[in-house]
């Protein structure tokens, strides 16, 4: 199977969370992939309000690249910021916290990589379609 890529670079601010979404929406449905689409785009969204919220240093972008190969479609969320993310299990009055948790419940592989600056955060989706 031919592998697919594309990237896109955004910049530090709440509204590039939607354009990574729509971003991601766009390349799936180029790529004819419409399976897990909904829980893909949300991943996408998580990964990136991440970035936004605690890993872009200011006047910094992020990146967002999907890879589709061997029928797993990844999503990396790449920053350049200091420190490491971490799954939190949150109870159910917790205002924040969810967004890692739901990306791990939701895909089928998960993990930040450090960089030489920075890190990205990984989710992989198994897919059925060619």
């Amino acid at each position: 199977m031919v592998s697919l890529s594309r990237q896109q670079r955004f910049p530090r601010a709440r509204a590039s969370v939607r354009t990574a979404r729509q971003f991601v929406g766009d390349t799936l449905g180029e790529w004819g992939v419409s399976e897990r689409r909904d829980d893909i785009r949300l991943c996408v969204s998580e990964l990136a309000a991440n970035a936004v919220l605690h890993g872009v240093p200011e006047g910094r972008e992020f990146s967002v690249r999907l890879v589709r190969e061997d029928g797993v479609l990844w999503i990396e969320v790449r920053d350049s910021g200091p420190g490491r993310p971490t799954v939190l299990r949150p109870g159910p009055d917790a205002r924040h916290g969810r967004g890692l948790w739901l990306v791990t419940a939701l895909a089928d592989g998960f993990e930040i990589r450090d960089e030489s600056v920075g890190k990205t955060a990984r989710a992989g989706f198994k897919l059925t379609q060619g």
